[in-house]
C-alpha cells in the first residue's frame, strides 16, 4: 500500500487558523451531531460559527439570518429549535451562542 501524500495541493492556499474565533469541531461529525439536524440548521449553525465572537456570541437577528440563508424566520426558528435538541446552540433573544461539544475539545 502507497503512503498517503501529506502535502497541500494548493500550496499558496495554505490555511492557518484566523486571530478571530471561527473554527468547526470535528466531533460534529465523528459523533454524530450533524446527522441530528437539517440542512438549515447545520447551514445556521456555520452561519454563527463565522461570525460569533471569542465567546462564541452573536447577535444576528432572525429577520437578518433568514435573508442570509434564504429562508423564512419560522424556519429559522425550526432551524434553531433544532440546534438546540441537539445542544449545539444557546438562544435569549437576541443572544446566539455556540456551546462546547460536550466532553471537552
Amino acid at each position: 500500500m502507497a503512503a498517503i501524500l501529506r502535502e497541500p495541493v494548493c500550496r499558496e492556499r495554505v490555511r492557518t487558523i484566523p486571530r478571530g474565533f471561527s473554527w468547526v469541531d470535528h466531533r460534529l461529525v465523528r459523533e454524530h451531531y450533524i446527522e441530528r439536524c437539517s440542512h438549515l440548521a447545520l447551514a445556521l449553525y456555520l452561519f454563527l460559527v463565522t461570525v460569533a465572537d471569542a465567546e462564541g456570541l452573536s447577535w444576528w437577528s432572525e429577520r437578518s439570518l433568514a435573508e442570509r440563508l434564504g429562508a423564512d424566520a419560522d424556519r429559522i426558528r425550526q432551524a434553531r429549535a433544532e440546534l438546540q435538541a441537539a445542544d449545539l446552540v444557546a438562544y435569549e433573544r437576541p443572544v446566539w451562542q455556540l456551546l462546547p461539544l460536550k466532553g471537552g475539545a
